[in-house]
Order: structure tokens, then sequence, then C-alpha cells
């Protein structure tokens, strides 16, 4: 699956994944989507949230969920970026922090295997929803405190993970860095997805005028879960170049960086701004 709009765009690929709860197999099916993107001649690699083990039962995830340096996922990903010279933007790992809690983390890694950003989730996804799902994520993991961008082969990379898209407040932030496009991996419920998915990526690439790409788990995984799909890449207009449906897989598509200037130029909404008074009380 290609999609091209300018002979001047960087080729990126996107891996949708149905991770299980296999730490090594998922690790193997990142290898082998780095080496397709790769000779197919992306320059970045975009995988899911969750991408090395998706398992809600945190009983049986806990010996699975390490320190950076033992983390089997990570260091395939550090490999394979070196082996195939690509980036790998891996969605997120959960990761064991140096003050023995958890991480809903990130991780762009460049060429030479090297890390060169990490990012913590910020908003936790705790709700009831009305199918009769109820989640936690902050009963296990610490939510993050800063927020990232790195310069990438795309030029600069905002930072963001499923849930976070809900909240414009971060994607401001991205606006104000100008950054040229913000990767938001997600694990998406059905229910969530079906409402919210496509109008929501839209909607962060129009206010930050910047690309989005999402790369999404999608189907039924071990843990008895069912995700979304329809891994994304959205142009500065909101426009959608590339949707993958439902099927596993790597995707690819074309990121134009003067597609991003032509916006902000035509509708200059970053440079309008302006502080929001005060309510009158």
């Amino acid at each position: 699956m290609t999609v091209q709009d300018a002979n001047s765009a960087v080729k990126i690929a996107l891996f949708q994944m149905t991770s299980g709860i296999d730490q090594q197999a998922n690790a193997a099916a990142i290898v082998d989507a780095a080496k397709q993107a790769a000779g197919e001649g992306a320059a970045m690699l975009f995988t899911p949230e969750m991408c090395g083990l998706l398992d809600r039962n945190r009983k049986r995830a806990t010996p699975a969920i390490v320190a950076e340096a033992d983390n089997p996922v990570l260091g395939a990903a550090q490999q394979a970026a070196r082996k195939y010279g690509i980036w790998i933007d891996l969605g997120s790992l959960a990761v064991l922090r140096e003050d023995g809690k958890w991480a809903n983390r990130g991780f762009v890694i460049d060429a030479t295997g090297a890390i060169v950003a990490r990012y913590d989730k910020i908003h936790m996804f705790d709700v009831d929803l009305a199918t009769g799902e109820t989640w936690r994520e902050s009963a296990a993991y610490t939510p993050g405190e800063q927020v990232v961008h790195v310069q990438t082969p795309l030029g600069r990379l905002g930072m963001a993970i499923c849930y976070d898209v809900r909240f414009p407040a971060l994607f401001e932030e991205f606006g104000r860095f100008a950054c040229d496009a913000i990767r938001i991996p997600a694990a998406f419920t059905v229910p969530t997805g079906k409402a919210h998915w496509h109008l929501l990526q839209r909607a962060r690439a129009v206010e930050a005028s910047a690309w989005v790409i999402a790369a999404a788990q999608t189907g039924h995984h071990d843990d008895g879960r069912e995700t979304f799909g329809h891994s994304l890449v959205i142009d500065p207009w909101g426009e959608i170049v590339l949707d993958m449906g439902d099927a596993a897989g790597v995707g690819y598509a074309m990121i134009n960086p003067a597609r991003t200037g032509e916006v902000r130029a035509q509708l200059p909404s970053l440079a309008n701004k302006r502080e929001i008074p005060k309510s009158a009380s």
C-alpha cells in the first residue's frame, strides 16, 4: 500500500500491528517490518502504542516489564535500525522506571540505532465505556511530565500517545514549537475508534498545521481486547493521505515538508494565536 503526493517528499512506513503477549514474536514482527520498509525506501518506520507487549493482565505482564536496557523489543528495534539504516519510531513500550514505577514510553531511534528521544505518555486512559469496558491506565502507569519533540528526517517531530489526542493543549505546544509532524501511535478501542478516531486525528493536524502520523493496533489480541486499526497519515490541511483500514501490515505515505509551509502561509492560525482573556466572574 503506497500513497505518493510529491516527488520531493520523504517516504515513511507505518506498521499496523496485532501485538500480543509474546515479546519475542512482537520484536520479530517489528524487525521484519523494518526490513520491509527499508527495502521499499522508507526513511522512517512508525509502530503503534504498546507494540512490544499488549496485555491487560497486569499480573501476567509484570515479569516482562523491565528497564530499558533489558527490554528485548527495544534492543531488537535498535539493532534493526542500525542494520537496515532506517529510523524507527516505537509508538510505545511498557518500561520499568528507575523509581520502580511503570511508564508507557515512546522512543525515536535513529539510523545508527541510537535513542534520540523518549516520551512518557502524559494522559492516562481512565474510563468506563457504555459497552461495559473499564480501563484504568493510571492504576499501573505513572504519567509523564514533559512535552517532547525531536529533529528527524521529517523535520521536527512532536511525540504524543493515544489518549493524548483528546487534549488540545498538548498540540498547541507542538504548534508553538513549529513541529512539522506529530506522531500519535495508538491502541484505540473499537467503540471509541468508530466514534472519534478520524475526527480527532484530523482536528489535531489542522490546529497544529502539521502532519499527523498515527500507527495503530488492530484486530483481536491475545489478552482478549479488540482494537480499531485505521492507521492514518494526515496532512496539515486535515486531508487523509493514508488510511490502512483494519488489516495488519505495512503501509506507506509520502511526507512533503513544503506542504506544511504552504498551509501555514495560507491559513496562519499559529501566527494569529492570542492569549485567551480570563473570564469575568
